[in-house]
């Protein structure tokens, strides 16, 4: 890295404006006051996901209508509830009937298949078949393993994305991130790849760049596409990133810690 680059890094200064989970990978992203930070994540994000009848993992971009269901999960008492846009609602606590293999992107993780109600409500409200499974506790970050248990993006460079948008209000929210934060300059965070970065009372250490697929272009209520947003994001294409069409960072948990919204965030 440059010296300028480290100047840079070490007077970086940020807060944490936003934290979002959601207990069921694909389903509505919800918004936290707080959250604790363990090795792997977030415990109760990610926690599920849904699989079809070949056991490939089903998210938004397959469904995108699945962002429309609020997901519910209070990991001391083990229960689930599902609250659909209707307003119906079905709660009940988890029990676990054996495990499965599936197919998550190139992965095979196996998982844990969740008795009850929600794969069958979840299947008819997509008409789709659908079974939901709990990951792996091990796993960590689900999409990424612990490697990328916390993403992370800036109030700035989702700005940016919106000028580029001709007036378009870009939602945050359909990026889907567990962190943003304001304070930096746009893509600054790009930075902090490759370094670490103290996030309330955790440490991070951000290993990459998040590359972005259709999911993105969807609404983060409905699961409509209602943006080109991989066609906005072409000023971001040809950049030395980890990914390609890069957009936010990801990283790994070195020190669980408790994280607030109004948190310091600063690059060590």
């Amino acid at each position: 890295m440059r010296n300028r680059d480290r100047g840079n890094l070490a007077r970086s200064r940020a807060v944490v404006s936003a934290l979002r989970t959601t207990p069921v990978k694909g389903l509505r992203i919800c918004a936290r006051e707080e959250v604790m930070l363990e090795i792997g994540g977030v415990g109760d994000d990610r926690r599920f996901y849904l699989i079809d009848e070949r056991g490939r993992m089903v998210n938004g971009k397959r469904i995108g209508i699945l962002s429309a269901v609020r997901a519910e999960f209070d990991r001391g008492t083990g229960r689930l509830a599902l609250i659909f846009p209707d307003g119906s609602a079905v709660s009940q606590i988890v029990k676990l009937k054996g495990e499965v293999q599936t197919r998550f992107f190139s992965d095979r993780p196996m998982a844990k298949l969740v008795a009850g109600p929600w794969s069958r409500v979840l299947s008819d409200y997509t008409g789709t078949e659908l079974r939901l499974v709990q990951a792996d506790p091990d796993r960590g970050g689900v999409d990424r393993g612990a490697a990328g248990g916390v993403s992370l993006i800036s109030e700035a460079s989702v700005a940016r994305l919106e000028a580029v948008a001709d007036g378009r209000t870009v939602d945050s929210r359909r990026f889907r991130m567990l962190l943003e934060v304001a304070g930096p300059d746009a893509h600054e965070e790009d930075e902090w790849v490759g370094h670490t970065v103290r996030v309330g009372q955790a440490l991070v250490a951000f290993r990459g760049h998040v590359g972005r697929c259709l999911v993105t272009s969807q609404s983060p209520d409905t699961g409509i596409v209602d943006l080109p947003t991989l066609e906005l994001l072409g000023y971001r294409r040809g950049l030395a990133t980890t990914e390609p069409l890069a957009f936010g960072i990801f990283g790994e948990v070195l020190e669980p810690g408790l994280v607030r919204l109004g948190d310091g965030v600063t690059p060590e």
